[in-house]
This record gives C-alpha cells, sequence and structure tokens, in this order.
C-alpha cells in the first residue's frame, strides 16, 4: 500500500461513549493534545511517546489544555492466536504505556483503521471491531482516530456512514468514554452526517503539509462549514505543523490564528523535545487558545475577502468577538467594521499575540499584517 503524506489519507477520528450526553462531555471543548505523526511518523516509538508526555506535563501545555497524547499509525503488530490485535516491537506493552501517560495526568490517543491494512500497511479493524474496541478499552485508551486508507479494497465508498457506525457502536459497547475522531478528508460532506454515526470530530479535507500553500488552503477552506460545528462534535481541518520548520513564524501565526477562529481541535504535531522559544510561546498562547475553547461553542466565519485580505470573526460567550484579520501574499493594511460585527459606539480592542491593549476604537479597526501573516483581536464593548 502507498504511504501517505500524513497518518490519515482517510482519517476518520469519532468520540463515542454509553450515552449522547456523555459523549458530549468528551469533547465538549475541542480536543487539544499532541499526535505522532506530522514529526515522527512510522519512526515513532514508545519512548517517543512517552517523551511527549512528559514534555507536555512540565512545559505548560498540559496546564494550557494539551491533555491527549495520541500515537498515530505504525503501532501495530499482527493478532495472536485468538485474533486480538498486538503492538509492535517498538511499543511493547500497550497498557503500560497508557498507565503512563495516566500518570501524568494526562489522556491516551490511538489510532486504527475500518479496512485491513492502516494507510501505512499495518494492520487494521476489519472484521474486528468490537474485539479491538475491547481491547483499547482495557488498555486505557481515551481517544481513537479512524483512518479510512484501505477500507476503499472492501466497503464501496456509499457504506461509508455504515462503517464508521460500526466502529462507533463497538466503542459504546465497551463503556469506556473515547473520542471518536472520523479521517474520511471530507468525503460525502462529512460535515452534515458525523455527528449522526457518533463522530466528535470529523476531517473536512485531505492531509495538511508543512507548507504555507497547504496550511491556507485548508484553513481558508473552512468557510462555510460553521453550521456544522459546535459543543461535542468539530470540523477538524488537521493537525497543527507549527514547530516543524517549513514555515515561517508569521505563517505559524496564521495557522494557529486561524484554527483557534475555527474553533478546530489543537493537536501539536512537533518534537515537544525540541521546541524554541518562539514556537512554544504560539502553542501557549493562552489568550488565542481561549478563542479555540470558548464554551459557546461557535466556529467563526469568514467576514469578508477582498482579493488577498480576509476577516474571521467568531463570538465568544461573554459577548465579545474573536477577530483575525489576515493578509493572503503581501504585507498590508487590512480593515475590520465594527458594524459587521454587531457593535456600535466605542468598543475596546486587545492584541492577543502582542496581548496588549490597544484602547478604544469608534467604527472601524485597521492593522498593518504581514506577508502571510494575521493579527488576531477581541473587539467587546
Amino acid at each position: 500500500m502507498r504511504m501517505q503524506v500524513h497518518g490519515c489519507f482517510f482519517v476518520i477520528f469519532f468520540a463515542a461513549v454509553l450515552s449522547p450526553q456523555a459523549q458530549t462531555s468528551e469533547a465538549s471543548p475541542p480536543p487539544m493534545g499532541w499526535n505522532s505523526w506530522n514529526h515522527f511518523a512510522c519512526r515513532v516509538t514508545a519512548a517517543d511517546v512517552r517523551d511527549a508526555a512528559n514534555a507536555i506535563a512540565s512545559n505548560g501545555m498540559k496546564e494550557t489544555g494539551y491533555i491527549y497524547v495520541n500515537v498515530d499509525d505504525c503501532w501495530q503488530g499482527g493478532r495472536d492466536e485468538k485474533g486480538r490485535i498486538e503492538p509492535n516491537k517498538n511499543f511493547g506493552d500497550m497498557k503500560a504505556l497508557a498507565d503512563y501517560i495516566h500518570s501524568k495526568g494526562l489522556k491516551f490517543g490511538i489510532y486504527s483503521s475500518p479496512g485491513p491494512e492502516t494507510c501505512a500497511g499495518f494492520t487494521g479493524s476489519y472484521q474486528h471491531e468490537e474485539q479491538d474496541a475491547q481491547t483499547y478499552a482495557e488498555w486505557g485508551v481515551d481517544y481513537l482516530k479512524y483512518d479510512w486508507c484501505s477500507a476503499s479494497q472492501v466497503y464501496p465508498v456509499s457504506q461509508i456512514r455504515e462503517v464508521y457506525k460500526k466502529m462507533d457502536d463497538a466503542l459504546r459497547k465497551t463503556g469506556r468514554p473515547i473520542v471518536f475522531s472520523l479521517c474520511e478528508y471530507g468525503w460525502d460532506l462529512v460535515w452534515k452526517w458525523g455527528k449522526d454515526v457518533g463522530g466528535n470530530m470529523w476531517r473536512t479535507t485531505g492531509d495538511i503539509q508543512d507548507k504555507y500553500d497547504s496550511m491556507a488552503t485548508i484553513g481558508f477552506g473552512q468557510a462555510g462549514l460553521e453550521a456544522f460545528a459546535g459543543p461535542g462534535h468539530w470540523n477538524d481541518p488537521d493537525m497543527l505543523e507549527i514547530g516543524n520548520g517549513g514555515m515561517r513564524h508569521e505563517e505559524y501565526i496564521t495557522h494557529m490564528t486561524l484554527w483557534c477562529l475555527l474553533a478546530a481541535p489543537l493537536l501539536a504535531g512537533n518534537d515537544l523535545t525540541k521546541m524554541t522559544p518562539e514556537d512554544q510561546a504560539i502553542l501557549l498562547n493562552k489568550e488565542a487558545i481561549a478563542v479555540d475553547q470558548d464554551p459557546k461553542g461557535v466556529q467563526g466565519r469568514r467576514l469578508s475577502a477582498e482579493g488577498p485580505l480576509e476577516v474571521w470573526a467568531k463570538p465568544l460567550a461573554d459577548g465579545s468577538v474573536a477577530v483575525g484579520l489576515f493578509s493572503r501574499t503581501n504585507a498590508y493594511p487590512v480593515k475590520v467594521s465594527f458594524k459587521d460585527l454587531g457593535f456600535t459606539g466605542s468598543v475596546h480592542v486587545r492584541d492577543l499575540w502582542a496581548h496588549k491593549d490597544l484602547g478604544s476604537f469608534e467604527n472601524e479597526f485597521t492593522a498593518h499584517v504581514p506577508r502571510h501573516g494575521a493579527v488576531m483581536i477581541r473587539v467587546s464593548k
């Protein structure tokens, strides 16, 4: 099987538990954490995962909300004589790994596919859905990323909903709350049905790459999907590339700004043991993360687009509005009109990247946005 660019060429993440109420509580705000694929791919080992858990527990990420430590593809071995899935030599005892992560006050995520093989050619869950779900529950798994991949070899795409619902039913049957994340690249307009088959989040696009054009195409391409997101069920534009080195600082600022306005799951994908202070400051920006995790649970929308200039807005629970000002080409001034945000008269503006109150303004606000950059403000009465 051809190796895909990411751990998910068709990846599906679902959160499933015993009841709709419990399911919603499992991913009421967008999940935050770390995933092994973007940096480690198939080189990942249990030691790498423990290192990530150690970093999250000690560098401020845990306190900021990053709690899931997720192993992507390439952990699987074969099956024993009873059909039970086994880890490969790079992982060994998966329950011990889960216990270690739990001892740090974090949660453990895992990866599989409804097909015979995963994207990287490892053992999938085909015809072993209930057995695998039970095994995951016994190990202490808290999150399952379910990647379509080779499922097309055994199912017509017209059955994609039934296939994901089958694993949702299996996860519910275990009695353990497990976030179920659908990765199917947005096939069959998944945002319309992902919630109905048990999904807490669903991939809306193909895989992200650590390049500005890839990130921007995916992020800005979420326009119009805001009606389908809300507490416990989220559009997923894929994992974060911040810290992997393929984009400039301003471009990573755009990445984080967009994902937070989109109420997207925030899954870091870098080597957490080797972060620069600049990358750490982006991932740990509490004011930006508060926008993503806001309890109102609204996905931001595109307010305006003028050539390369875009303005996005996300209403927040306290009555304020988070606003992103973007330039997709060169450095330009970008303007937002307060009446478009529902405000009249004088308003207060705070810069969420500069962590600075900018004062009171009337009618409009203009920021000079760098090339491929973003300015993120919070507007309030």
